[in-house]
Parts: C-alpha cells; structure tokens; sequence
C-alpha cells in the first residue's frame, strides 16, 4: 500500500501497449462507497477474482499483454497470478516494489490529498494492518521477480 504500484504499473502498460487492470479501479466501479476498512476491502477483493480471472486468462489467450495492478502482499496472492498466467500458458513476470514504510505512508497522505474520496481507506491504520501480513517473495516461489 502506497509503495507506487499503480503508478508503475500505469507506466509499464503504456511502455508494453499491454492491458492494464487495476484492482482499486474495479473495486471502486462495482462496488462505490462499500469499502470502509481492510475487512470491506477483503470482501469485495474476493469477489472480484473470479471475474478477474476469466478476463485476464481470455486476454492471455491471444496473446495480448497484461499488467496487474493488485496486492500481492502474500504467498498466496502471488500463487493466484500464478495460476492465472499458466492457466494461459502465457510468460508472468512479478514486480516488487521495495519501499520503506515511511516512504509508502508519504505517498499515503499525498494520495489522501490528491483524492479526498480515498481517505476513509489510505490511512495509516489500514497500511499497518495489511502490511502486518506482507511476506517478501523469494526466488522459491518460481517467479521472474524484478525489484524495483
């Protein structure tokens, strides 16, 4: 939370002409003003995977670049990128954005400025609580992992 992953990945799409798509975009198409805290974010995350699944395998499928714009704090999460690209028999790639807490909770509170409707969420609170569960990923997971 607020290391820069939207950014890059906005960044990343345009540089691969790839299809970007983007978890808080979704979450806040289809379900306006209903995440209030990390458990409304869980909720509504997982039920946005299964449709996030059948897209991005299908856009896979023809060859067509995609960039993911989700968390992928957890072994688990990772293993679900996973299984998408293979799912596809495409090439996956993960990006690790290192940052230090001090820098993602800055780029919080700008972002809280920037777009006052995200205040309720991006605070230090919710950074605290999802960071609580981050697992840095290591090459045992078989990923191609790029730091940034």
């Amino acid at each position: 939370m607020g290391a820069g992953k939207t950014t890059h990945s906005k960044s990343l799409a345009a540089e691969k002409n790839a299809v970007l798509i983007s978890e808080d975009e979704w979450l806040s198409i289809l379900f306006p003003n209903q995440i209030e805290n990390f458990e409304d974010y869980r909720h509504y995350a997982a039920r946005l995977k299964p449709l996030v699944e059948v897209h991005v395998t299908n856009i896979l499928k023809t060859g067509t670049d995609v960039v993911l714009d989700f968390a992928a704090n957890t072994e688990r999460q990772r293993n679900w990128f996973r299984d998408l690209y293979n799912a596809a028999q495409a090439k996956g790639q993960l990006i690790y954005i290192k940052a230090s807490d001090e820098t993602c909770l800055a780029q919080l509170a700008k972002r809280r400025v920037e777009q006052p409707e995200r205040a309720r969420f991006d605070n230090a609170s919710v950074f605290e609580e999802v960071s609580s569960y981050f697992q840095e990923p290591d090459d045992q997971e078989g990923f191609d992992i790029e730091i940034i």
